[in-house]
Parts: C-alpha cells; sequence; structure tokens
C-alpha cells in the first residue's frame, strides 16, 4: 500500500498549536511561517512518497547483508540516499554557517515523521547523524568540528553512537572500552560495542563514531567516562580521507523488525588500536552522550507517531475493500465492507485519535525546543526548557508504546490476513516493538519523569501544565458546543488524576520508593495521555473557531472536532484507572518473595 504524508494535518498543528507565527518572530527564524513550512512540507511529502516509501517492503523482505567486515545495504537505499543528501534533508535543523538550512525543529519534526513513515530503517541513518551532530556543536572542539561537522551536515558523512557493550546494557556504570591517550594528544580505543545501528553501511563514503569508554586512571562508575570521535577512515588535514582506522563491524543482528537498518557489533583495536579524539574534557562523556540521547529520544518519539500514521492508513484502505458480514443497523441490504462495522469504526478511530494527538504534542514540544535554544529572552528560554524537558519522556514513552497498540490493531483491523505477512499489516507492528526499547526503554523515560522532572522540583512544572490545561478545560466549557463540554469534562477528570499522582510521586518518592517506581510506567502513560489529550482540546477549539468564521477545509475540521472528541470519551476515561494502580498498587508489585518466581 502507498504512503500519503498527512500534510494537512502537520500543517494545523504547526499553526495552531505549535503557533509557527510565534517561532517565525525568534530571531534567526524570520523566515521560516507557514509558507515556508507549507513548501518544506510538501517537498519532503513528495520526496518520501515517491523514492523512501517505495523501499519499506524490500527493506523488510531483502534486508542488510554483512560478509567479511562489509555491510551491504537494502538494493536501492544507497540511491535513495544519494537524492536525500542532495535534496539536503540531513541539514534541514543544523545551522547555516555549519552548512545547514537553519530551520527551527517544529518544521523539521514534521519532516522526520515523514520519513520515518515513508521507511523507518532507512530513516535510522540520518537520525543518528543527528545526534552526533548535536552532540559537536554543543561539547566539540573547533578542530572536531572543522573537521568533521560541515561533511556531517551535508549527509556525505553520517554518525552513530556507540553506548552499548555485551556486559553493561542501559546501565553505562559498566562500560569497559578503554582509551590510551598518545602523545600527540589523540587516543587509541579498544573494546567492543554492541546495538550500533548503521556502524557500517555502503551509503556513505565515511562514519564517524562517537564512542564511550575509559580513559586510564579514571573514576569507576559513570563519572568516569569520557567521549570520543573515531571515524570509521582517518581524516587528513586537508579535509580528504586517509586510512582505514581500527574499527570494524564483525556482525549485524538478526532481528524482529527494522530489519534493513544493519545493526552492528563493532570491535575497537584488534590491530594496535583505534585512533580517537576526545569531545571536551575527560570523564564528562556521559554528559555529552546525553545530548545526542535527548535528541534521539525525541526522535524515537516521532517514529512512534511516523509508524503509528503508517499503520492507520494501510488499515483504513483495507476496511474500505474489505467485503464481510451485513452491518448490525441494516444499513446495507447485504454484506458490507467492514469499515460500516461498530468495532472497525472504534479500532480505526483509536489509531486516529492516538496518532494525531502523539503528533500534536510532539510538535507543540518542538516549538517549546525552539523557544528554549533562540528566544532572546532568558526567562522565556527557560521556561520553555523545563517544558520540553518535561515532554521528552512523554513524547518518547507515551508515544512509542501508543504505536504499539495501534500497529496491533491494525493488525486486528486486517483480521487473519493481518497475521498473514503478504498484507503489510504485520511489520508496522514487528517494527514498532523496537520504539519502546531503544534510546532508553519505556521504564527509563518513566525514571526519568519521576525523579529528575517530578520529584527534584517538587512537582513545580507538572502543575504549571496543569494550570494550563485547566484554562484549555474552561474555553472549551465556554465554547458551548456538546463535543468541546464532553471533552472539557474529561479532561478535567484525567488533570485531577494527574495532580493526584504529582503529589504522591513528591511526598513518596523518598519514603517508599519503591512503591513509586513499580507506578512510574504507568505514570508516563497518565501523563501522556493527559498532555495529548490537551493538545486534541487545544485542536478542537481552534477547529471550531475556523469553521464558525468558514474558513479552512470544513471536512477536515469537522473530522479533528470529532476525533478530539473520541480522544476523550475512549483514551483519556484510561487516566483515571491508571491513578489507581499508581497510588495503590506498589505494595502488590514487590510482595511476592523471589524464590516464588
Amino acid at each position: 500500500m502507498s504512503y500519503k504524508a498527512p500534510v494537512k494535518d502537520m500543517l494545523f498543528a504547526i499553526e495552531h498549536l505549535a503557533r509557527i507565527d510565534r517561532v517565525a518572530q525568534i530571531p534567526g527564524f524570520e523566515d521560516a511561517g507557514l509558507d515556508t513550512a507549507q513548501a518544506v512540507l510538501e517537498e519532503c511529502a513528495r520526496f518520501n512518497e515517491e523514492v523512501v516509501a517505495p523501499l519499506n517492503v524490500p527493506g523488510d523482505l531483502h534486508p542488510s547483508t554483512w560478509k567479511d567486515g562489509t555491510v551491504t545495504t537494502t538494493p536501492g537505499f544507497k540511491d535513495a540516499f544519494k537524492q536525500y543528501v542532495e535534496g539536503g534533508w540531513q541539514g534541514l535543523q543544523h545551522p547555516v554557517d555549519a552548512g545547514g538550512q537553519g530551520l527551527p525543529k517544529t518544521i523539521g519534526a514534521a519532516c522526520v515523521e515523514m520519513l520515518n513513515s515513508a521507511n523507518m530503517s532507512f530513516a535510522l541513518c540520518p537520525l543518528l547523524t543527528d545526534g552526533a551532530i548535536e552532540a559537536l556543536l554543543t561539547a566539540g572542539s573547533d578542530a572536531l568540528k572543522n573537521t568533521y561537522l560541515e561533511k556531517l551536515v551535508s549527509g556525505q558523512w553520517t554518525g552513530t553512537m556507540n553506548l552499548t557493550e555485551p556486559q553493561a546494557g542501559s546501565d553505562l556504570a559498566l562500560v569497559r572500552t578503554r582509551a590510551d591517550k598518545e602523545a600527540d594528544g589523540s587516543y587509541k580505543l579498544f573494546g567492543t560495542k554492541i546495538f550500533i545501528t548503521y556502524g557500517e553501511h555502503d551509503m556513505a563514503e565515511n562514519i564517524v563514531h562517537l564512542v564511550l569508554a575509559r580513559v586510564a586512571g579514571a573514576p569507576e562508575g559513570v563519572k568516569g567516562i569520557s567521549l570520543f570521535v573515531c571515524p570509521k577512515f582517518l581524516v587528513n588535514g586537508d579535509g580528504s580521507l586517509g586510512a582505514r582506522n581500527d574499527v570494524h563491524c564483525v556482525s549485524i543482528e538478526h532481528k524482529l523488525g527494522i530489519k534493513a537498518s544493519p545493526t552492528c557489533v563493532l570491535q575497537y583495536g584488534d590491530n594496535g588500536g583505534a585512533v580517537g579524539y576526545l569531545v571536551g574534557e575527560e570523564n564528562r562523556g556521559l554528559e555529552y552522550m546525553f545530548i545526542m540521547m535527548n535528541a534521539a529520544r525525541y526522535a524515537v518519539g516521532m517514529e512512534g507517531v511516523a509508524i503509528a500514521e503508517r499503520a492507520y492508513q494501510h488499515a483504513v484502505a483495507y476496511a474500505k475493500e474489505r467485503v464481510q458480514s451485513r452491518p448490525v443497523d441494516g444499513s446495507v441490504a447485504g454484506s458490507a465492507t467492514i469499515i460500516h462495522h461498530p468495532d472497525i469504526r472504534r479500532m480505526l478511530m483509536s489509531m486516529r485519535a492516538y496518532t494525531e494527538a502523539c503528533r500534536a504534542m510532539a510538535l507543540t514540544g518542538a516549538a517549546s525546543f525552539d523557544a528554549a535554544h533562540q528566544h532572546p529572552d532568558a526567562e522565556v528560554r527557560k521556561v520553555n526548557q523545563a517544558f520540553y524537558e518535561f515532554l521528552v519522556p512523554l513524547i518518547k514513552g507515551y508515544s512509542t508504546e501508543m504505536s504499539q497498540e495501534v500497529t496491533s490493531l491494525g493488525v486486528q483491523v486486517h483480521g487473519g490476513m493481518g497475521f498473514i505477512e503478504e498484507t503489510g499489516a504485520a511489520q508496522y507492528y514487528r517494527d514498532s516493538k523496537i520504539l519502546t526499547i531503544y534510546e532508553g526503554t519505556t521504564a527509563i523515560q518513566a525514571n526519568d519523569l519521576v525523579g529528575r522532572k517530578t520529584a527534584r522540583d517538587g512537582g513545580q512544572v507538572a502543575k504549571g501544565i496543569a494550570s494550563q490545561i485547566e484554562a484549555t478545560e474552561k474555553a472549551l466549557i465556554a465554547s458551548g458546543t456538546e463535543g468541546a463540554r464532553s471533552l472539557a469534562i474529561n479532561l478535567e477528570k484525567a488533570r485531577k488524576a494527574f495532580l493526584d499522582v504529582v503529589d504522591f510521586v513528591v511526598s513518596t518518592s523518598k519514603s517508599a520508593p519503591n512503591d513509586v517506581f513499580a507506578g512510574s510506567v504507568p505514570y508516563v502513560m497518565l501523563a501522556g495521555n493527559l498532555v495529548a489529550g490537551w493538545q486534541m482540546g487545544r485542536a478542537l477549539l481552534a477547529a471550531q473557531e475556523l469553521l464558525t468564521a468558514g474558513s479552512g477545509d470544513k471536512a477536515f475540521l469537522e473530522a479533528k472536532v470529532t476525533t478530539a472528541r473520541f480522544y476523550g470519551e475512549h483514551i483519556l476515561v484510561k487516566t483515571s484507572a491508571l491513578r489507581d494502580e499508581i497510588l495503590h498498587g506498589g505494595a502488590s508489585v514487590m510482595a511476592l518473595p523471589l524464590d516464588s518466581f
């Protein structure tokens, strides 16, 4: 089934929720208003629909292959990546002085969604390169920037993140890759890294690995980790490529999904040591790596939205074609297409509502990122940074868990045919599973939300967000429509459930940490549900105003109102049960003796 980018919905969210008009008032973004957003999104849609999306199924059927240290990507990937680079897409959000286009994240995030909807395996290569760029921009020396930045931004070279080792999964305190300092100031790296996305491939002439390692004598634990640039090919003084570095791909993984993306085991230093260059200062590597991680976590949240959108489109197309059974209301005399049946409609509406709500939340978050980094007013930057940081674990955690539910529903809409690979529905389900795992599992996002984003400040940011939600509730009631009133009632219940949990986390995280962290993932799901529902409330208000004014696409706006109401009545209502689980369920999580498992 072909992919059609949801440009209209993206532009609606960018205009009315992310408020691109305000973003365009920020110095440096003056030319990045709605007209620019529309032009960029339409061209991005064309490229992804025509070039990238047709490679999605072939990538699943004919994954990347490894032989004698060399990885060959799916046929067609190399040419598509060449077109991606030539189109300037890698540098879309990166600084002009580094060769990028300098567009705001508010626009770039929508393009990230389209690329991932078209082909998630393909999109992972640019995603990791973006993270490497961010780390170098923040902590790289002038020499490193001059050597690597422009070619990463152009896409001529690609980047990777090297964190995980066989003995160290998410616990980076256990990292053992060694870095020996040389007389010339460089380092020699020795060790093994696993789960390295696009750690080896044939789409770019060089691969720039960002690697966590320990310098001799460094403190134990995370305080002793440093970050290094380690290129596949060393770079000569004139910028040309030199000798092959001592880093090699010794195997790639065979996976449940995203099969076309090579997940590599990289070996450093088998032949004397891989040459690496320190990023920033020794023993601050984790701090710098988290710059990449936060960029990647947001992007993975967009992957959740992207795969959900693709699964929804696939399911709708099937439901409009598959004929089976008479409608229960007798509206069709004989057998009808299954989209006439109430439960199919419930599933499709759930898929649609989840996807639109998470897209709205993510794009609103992107606008806060732009203000946090570029706004001239320090207080505005501070407020937006706090808001964005609170949203990241929700965008990553809730949106990816959502994608599991949506892609599962996509299989269910297909019935038995959804279990058959030929229909294509199963690929989205398989591909989506990794999203709740890589770049920090949902539990890691939840720990972040509990510890750093709620308990640390006594719930101040969380309660500030709740106050904004309450204002939206009042506006919904004041608008006077039945749909708005219904959503307001459910939004209020969800907000109060959220506040109950915030108070519980703040008051109990030190005295009974197991009780709090036993409910940490449900807290992510509650908070994400609420914030996404809030954005649907704002969307409903904007759609109603446009309908009243007689402007815009009437059918689209009416569908937005209906979808927002559905979100309140079918999805927001889950928050009360989550609150009860968090407040009263902690003891039973830890009650069973270890010997009973």
